[in-house]
């Protein structure tokens, strides 16, 4: 092996350290030239060599060196950027199997708490890797050819591969990496095709040849973000695996994981195989989102989005340092070089596509349980919640209206009363949501279940190696599961639907059990021998197989193996049901899937699925919801007040708080357990709930528009803090607040027994948005008032909000007058905007059947500016105008020139009520 040559500086130097493009003039002939710190990097790996074999010699002499015969080239390798050459779990990797692959073994103590620690086995600074052989210029970047040598450890390594990179913008980067000589798969997913080349790029990228690797600055300050020369890059048929260096510790993405926001790069690693587990730490759960997003010193951030739907792991470690390894398809990267964090994510939704634009009534109360037990005792929790005039506006059954568990059909003895109690919520503008499997039931008798019996006769089933349906089981039983990678598929999953829509007209759809789950490993018969069920490596799954409740990786579908699909099946699924929802329904559609993937939001929202009554899992929630706002999903929540085990009093009202503020807003709840909506609880406890949801009712005109503006151009909804402040590194780790937009921060309570919360207010004045009182922050954590009854809000100076009186459902709520809320800057500016249209048609914006308002306010005059309008807006007033900041008592407000009657506080709020303005009319108003 190459690693056991002698050892000289020439080894360890890149033989051409970098490849740099000479500029468009020189484009065609695709020179390349040595990079200046070719030489230093020679002189810097000399001096590190000297210096470690002078380590090594004392050492010697000494007798002080575990293990004499240690490679000096090892002990180069600090501990921090030891990157792992044997990552198989389960096998004790002895000095033997290590140097076997010709890595280095140094052993280390095991961390506390069985948790992974630095690598014993690990890659020489000389591991063999791929040579640079050839790289031309092409219309949109270059074309290079990458030839391996000597083989790698694992089978069918890939001799040579081609090398694609597009300047496709001047903030994106496409890189990709296949084989050269014959096609793979590559992920089904829609993606902006460049037409010219980038003109003015931030990035910088340079390339080393041997060893191949790749070099990305940042032109505005020379940060590397990425640097892939620190490990080999293996590329065999079911082993790729390529890693870089990072320039900061703060990462944030990767999904569907539970845990902080704010990765810990302590040796962790982060499975991505959709898979049906209760949320817990460590474990690969439902979803599958390969990108990051990173926080560079100084506060500019970039994101990398690895396009691969295979079994995956990335490995983090303190270096800082990032390995993707996945076990099939290509290395397709997408580089966003923001440079801040909310720019990132616009970019990275781009690529995957902007999120669906939901009716407003998806951003009303959701309320559910399994175990309801009928359609009575669902009737009386909605009468229930009139009764006490609580906020709803979606009712929702669990998979217990159906009959013996089996989609498409509702219980015809307990769930009698169905197609009444939907008829009675569309009568008080409310909306009915039912669950469905893609487990299709295979045990009734031929005749007797259409879904299973032309599902079959149409072959639109995950089928065995041998060409049968593959048969699991899930709720009712023996299934078969729909495949949706077969246009044909979404057809019949129409035809299900039309035919239970005329019995029980649904509203929105919730698809759950689409990891896909199955409470068998693989399937009846368990799975065949053969690389794809048992691949030559395995990330780090739960289970630790690919079967690990769900299907055979082997099953046959209409696109490709399952091996290969299995992480798309959730976003496929929603794909085909949000298409039949709109062809039924003839309006946006309302969908939310359990099971994602990148570009989930153009179909569904996501819940963050079976969570305990816990206050951990309350908190948890926060990084959950935050990270899939990063993932182009805004439409998300969890359950509220938890999903499993029962809740208390104190717990679901302080959930209940927060999850008001949740995107979707739903408390969901398991049979066998207490209720826990908000009416069986004590008069105060639910009178808290009450008026929570009120405030939320308050601000849907605001949350719409933040809707609007996601739907338009990506931005996030719910905000982490650093997202608006990214040079405060005090704001990079917090996960237990949140944004709405750019300008309304949310701090609940966490922890029981408390009467108060500590929250970071970022530097700014703040105001408190029940009061409008000012808090003038220089950056710092505040303890914060907080009984039972009430959550605190913070709204930003420089921010207009509109708001509307609450009613019991965002139709009635629509229909009352509107209340803006200017919160002055510390130079008596501020600025809002309001987008406004029916709330459930599809394509409002794209045809311009929408009403756009903006609200500025500049030396004492509020001036609303009316940019679009249509005929919604002429049926909404503007009632009041509240002004929080403002430092004098007024004389006088004139109203278009008339004087108006005004309330001024001491707290220095000044308030203009009785307006009576037209939406669609643009006004001014001025104190004096």
């Amino acid at each position: 092996m190459k690693s056991y040559q002698k050892l000289t500086t020439a080894v360890l130097q890149p033989a051409a350290c970098r490849v740099e493009e000479e500029g468009a003039a020189q484009m065609s002939a695709g020179r390349r030239k040595l990079a200046p710190w070719c030489v230093g990097s020679g002189l810097l790996v000399a001096a590190m060599l000297l210096s470690a074999i002078t380590v090594w010699v004392l050492r010697q002499v000494s007798g002080g060196w575990p293990r004499p015969t240690l490679p000096p080239k090892c002990l180069l390798v600090p501990e921090s950027h030891r990157f792992d050459c044997y990552p198989e779990r389960h096998v004790v990797v002895t000095q033997e199997l290590c140097e076997s692959r010709g890595c280095c073994f140094i052993e280390s103590p095991p961390p506390a708490g069985g948790k992974q620690g630095v690598p014993w086995c690990f890659y020489p600074p000389d591991f063999p890797s791929y040579t640079l052989d050839s790289l031309n210029q092409t219309a949109l970047g270059m074309v290079g050819l990458l030839v391996r040598r000597e083989k790698a450890y694992y089978p069918r390594d890939i001799k040579m591969l081609r090398l694609d990179v597009e300047f496709e913008t001047d903030t994106r980067l496409h890189i990709k990496i296949t084989d050269a000589a014959n096609p793979r798969y590559e992920v089904p997913l829609e993606v902006p095709r460049a037409m010219k080349r980038a003109e003015n790029p931030i990035y910088s990228l340079d390339f080393s040849r041997d060893p191949f690797g790749v070099l990305l600055r940042r032109r505005a300050t020379g940060t590397v973000l990425l640097n892939t020369t620190v490990a080999p890059l293996i590329f065999a048929d079911q082993f790729l695996q390529i890693a870089t260096s990072l320039p900061s510790r703060f990462l944030y993405g990767l999904g569907e994981h539970r845990g902080t926001l704010l990765h810990s790069l302590d040796w962790s690693t982060l499975t991505l195989w959709a898979r049906d587990v209760s949320p817990t730490e460590s474990f690969n759960l439902y979803g599958a989102h390969p990108f990051y997003l990173l926080m560079e010193e100084g506060g500019d951030a970039h994101g990398v989005f690895l396009l691969n739907s295979n079994a995956m792991e990335v490995a983090l470690q303190p270096a800082p340092g990032l390995t993707w390894r996945t076990i099939g398809g290509v290395l397709d990267f997408y580089i966003f070089l923001g440079p801040d964090p909310n720019m990132v994510i616009q970019q990275y939704q781009q690529v995957i596509g902007f999120p669906a634009m939901p009716p407003l009534w998806a951003l009303g109360f959701h309320l559910c349980r399994w175990g309801y037990g009928s359609s009575n005792e669902t009737w009386q929790t909605v009468r229930a919640m009139r009764n006490y005039q609580i906020p709803q506006d979606a009712q929702w059954n669990d998979i217990d209206y159906m009959d013996g568990y089996r989609d498409f059909t509702f219980d015809p003895q307990k769930f009698a009363s169905l197609p009444s109690l939907v008829e009675d919520l569309h009568k008080h503008g409310q909306y009915y949501v039912i669950i469905l499997d893609p487990g299709i039931s295979s045990t009734s008798p031929h005749g007797s279940y259409w879904p299973f019996d032309e599902g079959l006769k149409r072959g639109l089933f995950l089928n065995t190696t041998q060409g049968q349906p593959l048969i699991g089981q899930v709720w009712p039983g023996f299934t078969a599961f729909a495949d949706f990678s077969n246009p044909d598929t979404h057809q019949w999953w129409l035809e299900n639907l039309q035919h239970f829509h005329a019995h029980v007209p649904f509203d929105g759809l919730w698809i759950d059990m689409n990891e896909p789950s199955n409470f068998m490993d693989g399937s009846e018969d368990g799975c065949p021998p053969g690389e794809l069920d048992s691949p030559p490596y395995t990330p780090a799954v739960l289970g630790d197989s690919l079967s690990a409740k769900t299907v055979c990786a082997s099953a046959k579908q209409k696109a490709s193996v399952h091996y290969n699909l299995h992480n798309l099946y959730g976003l496929m699924e929603a794909k085909a049901t949000a298409s039949a929802l709109t062809q039924i329904r003839g309006k946006r559609p309302f969908v939310i899937s359990r099971s994602t993937f990148p570009s989930q939001g153009r179909y569904s929202g996501h819940w963050l699925g079976d969570n305990r009554s816990q206050w951990k899992d309350m908190y948890y929630s926060i990084p959950g919801l935050l990270s899939f706002s990063l993932f182009g999903i805004p439409l998300v929540g969890a359950d509220i007040c938890g999903f499993s085990s029962s809740t208390s009093e104190e717990l679901c009202t302080r959930w209940m708080q927060l999850g008001a503020f949740y995107p979707f807003a739903r408390n969901h709840n398991t049979q066998n357990e207490k209720a826990q909506d908000p009416t069986v609880f004590s008069p105060a406890a639910r009178t808290a709930m009450k008026n929570v949801l009120l405030t939320r009712y308050s601000l849907l005109p605001f949350l719409y528009t933040l809707f609007h503006r996601a739907h338009l151009q990506g931005d996030t909804v719910a905000r982490p803090l650093f997202f608006e402040f990214p040079w405060d590194v005090a704001t990079l780790g917090l996960d237990r607040q949140f944004l709405w937009g750019q300008s309304l921060l949310v701090t609940p309570v966490l922890e029981p027994g408390v009467d108060s919360v500590t929250g970071y207010v970022p530097r700014g004045v703040w105001y408190d948005f029940y009061t409008g009182s000012s808090v003038n922050s220089s950056g710092e954590m505040l303890k914060m008032s907080a009984p039972l009854e009430h959550l605190n809000l913070h709204v930003r100076e420089g921010a207009i909000l509109p708001t509307q009186k609450p009613g019991t459902t965002s139709e009635v709520t629509r229909g009352n007058p509107l209340r803006l809320i200017v919160a002055l800057s510390s130079s008596a500016t501020a600025w809002g905007d309001l987008f406004w249209d029916d709330g459930e048609s599809l394509d409002t914006f794209e045809r311009g059947s929408y009403s756009y308002l903006v609200f500025n306010v500049t030396q004492n005059i509020f001036t609303s500016t009316v940019l679009h309008a249509s005929t919604e807006a002429t049926e909404v007033t503007i009632g009041t105008l509240s002004i929080f900041g403002v430092r004098e008592p007024p004389s006088k407000v004139l109203l278009n020139g008339q004087e108006k009657p005004f309330s001024y506080l001491d707290n220095q709020v000044l308030t203009v009520s009785d307006l009576g303005l037209s939406l669609s009319q643009g006004f001014s108003l001025r104190w004096l």
